[in-house]
């Protein structure tokens, strides 16, 4: 009986796996976190499947488990420090979490959140790694200038510039899509 399920759990695993993987990174722009997330949907499937609980449909409920799972993701996020990143407009300092469509207002605007949360993820993987690190360091990770400085064997001015570099792409990168949204 064992070897029979564990044939059928492979065969469904190979079947969806591509499918699957390309699903999730559409939706997550870490790679490590999309992997994390098909490991964790198969892991979940294995476990249903030996405790015998009736999956007919596999590929729907694998599907579905990795969506879940992407909420999850999302919603650990919510109280990430980048929530607390300001932007100025009309003397008003407001953070990201007043810009952000609220996860309260219905499905919709779930949906719109977590896009523009993707769209930041996708932006920040776009920074040259140097930048992308200083600035996820630094801004979100609450990390100071000169520990990384000491850290990485270079110059405080050198990581301000980095710094600097990689909230310039940022701000150009994201202006549409924030227009997109005030407007709406």
């Amino acid at each position: 009986m064992t070897t029979q399920q564990d044939r059928r759990i492979s065969a469904t695993v190979e079947e969806q796996r591509a499918r699957l993987r390309n699903f999730i990174r559409k939706r997550v722009a870490d790679e490590a976190d999309a992997e994390d997330i098909l490991q964790d949907v198969f892991y979940e499937f294995v476990q249903a499947y030996r405790l015998m609980k009736p999956i007919e449909q596999a590929g729907a409920w694998l599907f579905r488990v990795a969506r879940n799972r992407i909420i999850d993701l999302y919603r650990k996020r919510r109280n990430s420090p980048l929530r607390e990143a300001g932007v100025v407009e009309n003397g008003d300092l407001l953070n990201l979490e007043d810009l952000l469509p609220s996860a309260d207002a219905g499905p919709e605007a779930v949906f719109a959140r977590n896009l523009l949360l993707a769209e930041i993820d996708d932006a920040l993987e776009e920074l040259p790694d140097e930048q992308r690190e200083v600035f996820i360091a630094h801004e979100l990770e609450g990390r100071s200038f000169k520990e990384l400085a000491a850290e990485a064997g270079v110059s405080v001015n050198t990581l301000l510039s980095r710094k600097h570099y990689a909230v310039l792409h940022l701000r150009r990168r994201l202006q549409t899509i924030y227009a997109e949204f005030r407007k709406s």
